[in-house]
């Protein structure tokens, strides 16, 4: 049986992502900072919890011990460029030390659609530095660089859904906004896919794969998407391009996680779709699937008795 440290794997992406590990046969460590953060993967048979802070070299090192692969899916959408220095440019090179020092060659790294050393935000600038130094790297590398991902407890259709429960409108930043959104399952099996020791896991070794979905959206669409399906559509009021940073900065100074913050609107004037630059989600023996047959599932859980069952699971987490 093979070992894989899951790095993120508490998060959204990494809960599908240890499903589908599990079932290749994997034994997966998943690190975190508090135990109570992986109720959804601990129960999941071949996955070992452990507290540790993956930002300190000295217990990534140890975590890293008796692996024979990594996968990396810790990010930040929000923060200052201290942060996103440390999420995806510093954490990068202390995963690249430690795999060294231990012998472990194979990485798959989760980067993000349109990340550009000279990109418009901290978040894309950020990203693609990390990618650099992991590239620079002796390592068997495979990058994913997805859009928007959706699927079943994301906080992007289903957040859109939920705010047009309450909202009698929805003043919205960057309405024209593109994006190429992926099922959170189909990244999954992306990853899956390039740890698999056949052919197509080998020849993902040194790759850039796009994952996307087959459909293209504007931010208002989507929105109205979220609203038709998820709890009721309200109007959508495209804000101009200086009242929409307004808006966003004022989230910004609210408690908690910001819905969207200035850097989130400097990243959308980069359209978040395929160029054909990189192979896509094909490439790996996957079918993207549609929002239209997904999103009907992942945003019922917003009514009735399943609505009550999602908050208590986010409570319990």
């Amino acid at each position: 049986m093979k070992n894989v440290l899951v790095l993120g794997g508490t998060g959204f992406v990494g809960r599908h992502t240890c499903e589908k590990l599990q079932r290749d046969g994997w034994h997966i460590t998943v690190p975190t900072r508090r135990a109570a953060r992986a109720a959804l993967v601990q129960h999941l048979p071949r996955v070992t919890v452990i507290e540790a802070d993956v930002h300190d070299p000295r217990q990534l090192l140890a975590l890293m011990a008796g692996q024979d692969a990594v996968v990396n899916l810790v990010a930040i959408l929000h923060g200052s460029e201290t942060a996103f220095e440390r999420a995806h440019v510093e954490l990068p090179l202390a995963i690249e030390e430690a795999c060294l020092a231990n012998g472990v060659r194979r990485l798959v790294h989760v980067s993000a659609l349109g990340v550009a050393l000279d990109g418009p935000s901290r978040y894309q600038r950020s990203k693609a530095r990390g990618e650099e130094v992991l590239r620079a790297a002796n390592l068997d590398l495979t990058v994913l660089r997805p859009s928007v991902i959706h699927g079943m407890g994301d906080r992007f259709l289903n957040l859109f859904a939920q705010l047009q429960a309450v909202a009698p409108v929805v003043p919205l930043a960057c309405a024209d906004a593109r994006f190429q959104p992926v099922w959170v399952e189909d990244v999954a099996a992306a990853i899956a896919a390039c740890l698999r020791d056949n052919a197509i896991g080998r020849a993902s070794i040194g790759q850039t794969y796009g994952c996307v979905g087959p459909e293209v959206f504007t931010l208002r669409e989507l929105v109205q998407l979220a609203g038709r399906l998820g709890s009721r559509e309200r109007p959508v009021i495209g804000l101009p391009a200086a009242l929409g940073r307004c808006q966003a900065a004022v989230m910004e100074c609210l408690p908690g996680e910001p819905l969207m913050s200035r850097d989130n609107v400097d990243a959308m004037a980069v359209p978040n779709v395929a160029t054909g630059q990189w192979p896509g989600l094909d490439r790996l023996g996957i079918q993207a699937a549609s929002v239209h047959a997904i999103a009907p599932e992942t945003l019922a859980q917003r009514t009735g008795h399943s609505r009550l069952l999602h908050w208590r699971q986010q409570a319990g987490r």
